[in-house]
């Protein structure tokens, strides 16, 4: 029997994606806000699905496609939610039309033009998820822990995950939810809700949790059992747009911060706080799934599951931790895929070491395309063999210099890990703000990640160092550190995660976060891709086997797809060179006037 070819798509909330499986390999995904440049993008995905309809295998075509939730489901919690509490569940009602239109009229022809109505299925969204989780991981058998938002109707679900597939063990649902009680504090902190999550887990070092015992007293029940409950009266998100209520908003005696407000001692404490008790939430969350299921083995998805501190307590208590790397929705759409292609016979066989394939499965772009994007902005560029290329980046990077990095296919899921990437030296003093200021546009106290040789990476850091897809913190060992801590700064009484950060220093400062945390992703040296051959010459040269490592981007927008999008933000930001494909192109090569565009295009708050 040949294995089933399905599509899996997801849409209309945020991330919306597509992925192409043939069984259970994986064989295409990518987001659409990477072709549409908008981020987060939640229209349908016309684009990324024609990506991955271009990587069917010669003469085959669809055998089904997926989408990654139930939509009738779907429009009938919003209903009954808004129903449930009226009169003020009115302020729901305008998206909630909007919505059914969208999800009852539009979707199910645009699904049905791909294949034809009967091929079309349905799969629940944390089956989605949990499926995205299992079906790659490299386990037999495994529990399985889906935390988010929401879907139909649950936030939180447990699996048990084998050869004949995923059987539901437990759930919580909709209101009580631990993706929007952290999205509430995330919008108090006066950072942008599905996007500044990541802002409120960087602030959180900085701060010392001294009001986690206030939140579990009055905002959140964490059971015994592993189960949570949320005091419901301290949020919006079931009421109206918000996710806070006004009680949320009065409680501290200190009003929400707006986006453009300092960012506070007290504001920190609030960060460290709601992460350490999501920590201790999910933490029981994953021996619930453990003793549930009897597994020893423990799989990963939903949004909470890109938070990496929370992964990394995780990983010291479980024996073996997988973390799908594209946990959010858009790993729905892979979900899906791999959930109906199992469905119509095809076997789930352990993946080696996982399924994902480095999360490489977006768009490749040859040496002509490359060349076609520089010469429309009349750059100028020399042609370098890959050998050479990695030798002559090393020295560039050695020398300070801070290079834009394309190469081979886009990663899926949020991270860049080396082929869409901004890479810099991580021991300069200065590069933490000058990438932050000068090529991202971004805060300055926020902290970026390495990328290390995986040979070299457990004489650099504590604990389980093997990471990847970036999904996981690990503490700089103490003879790497420099001087200072966290809590002597705060007691300096430094107002700003600026000054707080200043007082703090290690020997790879630019990537090491103000706790000596950092979210590093290993690579083999004999990995195929340059960024491993360019790592490995930098270590040669420097005896440093680390780089800062970042997304090809400025603040709002989208990681970079296509040369052009490459090439623009080469020209729109500081960058001291591009690797484009083949091609190296040098700043202080260009000619009069490069410098003219920088930070003309400026994107949306992230």
């Amino acid at each position: 029997m040949t294995a089933p070819i399905v599509l899996g798509v997801s849409s209309h909330f945020h991330d919306s994606a597509a992925a192409l499986v043939q069984g259970d390999r994986i064989l295409a995904a990518a987001q659409e806000e990477r072709f549409t440049r908008r981020k987060g993008d939640w229209r349908f995905p016309e684009n990324a699905i024609g990506f991955c309809l271009s990587r069917l295998p010669a003469g085959a075509t669809l055998d089904r496609v997926a989408y990654f939730e139930d939509p009738v489901l779907k429009v009938r919690r919003m209903v009954e939610t808004a129903a449930s509490v009226a009169p003020s569940g009115a302020r729901l009602w305008p998206r909630l039309i909007e919505t059914l239109a969208e999800l009852s009229d539009e979707l199910p022809g645009r699904l049905a033009a791909l294949a034809g109505a009967e091929k079309v299925a349905f799969v629940p969204h944390h089956r989605s998820h949990a499926a995205s989780a299992f079906y790659p991981s490299p386990f037999e058998a495994a529990a399985v822990l889906v935390v988010d938002g929401v879907g139909e109707g649950a936030s939180t679900t447990i699996w048990d995950g084998t050869a004949e597939g995923l059987v539901p063990v437990g759930e919580v649902r909709f209101p009580h939810s631990l993706g929007l009680f952290y999205s509430a504090f995330t919008q108090f902190c006066g950072f942008r809700v599905n996007s500044g999550e990541y802002k409120l887990m960087g602030l959180a070092p900085f701060g010392a949790p001294i009001l986690a015992d206030r939140l579990r007293d009055e905002v959140i029940e964490l059971r015994a059992d592993g189960g949570f409950a949320l005091n419901l009266s301290y949020f919006d998100h079931h009421r109206g747009p918000s996710t806070m209520s006004r009680k949320l908003e009065t409680m501290f005696a200190q009003p929400p911060r707006r986006p453009e407000d300092p960012i506070t001692p007290f504001h920190m404490n609030v960060a460290a706080s709601v992460q350490a008790v999501l920590e201790e939430a999910v933490l029981g969350l994953a021996r619930a799934a453990l003793r549930r299921t009897g597994r020893a083995d423990l799989c990963l998805a939903g949004g909470v599951a890109l938070n990496c501190v929370a992964n990394a307590r995780l990983r010291r208590e479980v024996r073996n931790l997988w973390v799908q790397p594209a946990a959010g929705d858009a790993g729905g759409a892979l979900g899906a895929a791999l959930e109906v292609a199992r469905q119509d016979g095809a076997p789930r066989r352990p993946q080696r070491p996982d399924g994902m394939r480095h999360a490489l499965l977006g768009p490749a772009y040859g040496a002509d395309a490359c060349r076609a994007a520089l010469e429309a902005e009349d750059l100028v560029f020399e042609r370098i063999e890959d050998d050479a290329c990695a030798d002559r980046l090393a020295t560039l990077l050695a020398e300070g210099g801070i290079v834009g990095h394309f190469d081979g296919p886009m990663e899926f899921g949020p991270r860049a890990l080396g082929n869409r990437s901004i890479l810099a030296d991580p021991r300069g003093k200065d590069t933490l703000n000058h990438v932050n200021r000068s090529i991202k546009f971004r805060e300055g106290w926020r902290p970026f990640a390495p990328i290390v040789l995986a040979d070299e990476a457990s004489a650099l850091f504590e604990g389980e160092t093997d990471d990847p897809y970036m999904l996981h913190v690990a503490k700089l060992r103490p003879a790497w550190r420099g001087k200072g801590d966290i809590a002597a700064a705060r007691a300096t009484g430094a107002q700003h995660p600026g000054a707080l950060k200043s007082l703090v220093e290690s020997r790879f400062n630019a990537a090491i976060h103000v706790d000596y945390s950092a979210r590093l992703q290993t690579i083999r040296r004999d990995d195929a891709r340059r960024v491993a051959a360019i790592l490995a010459a930098f270590h040669r040269k420097t005896g440093c086997p680390m780089l800062l490592n970042t997304s090809f981007n400025v603040r709002g927008e989208p990681i970079v797809c296509t040369p052009a999008d490459a090439v623009n933000a080469f020209l729109n930001t500081r960058l001291d060179a591009l690797a484009l494909g083949p091609y190296l192109v040098l700043r202080a090569a260009q000619r009069v006037g490069i410098d003219a565009r920088v930070g003309k295009d400026r994107f949306a708050e992230d």
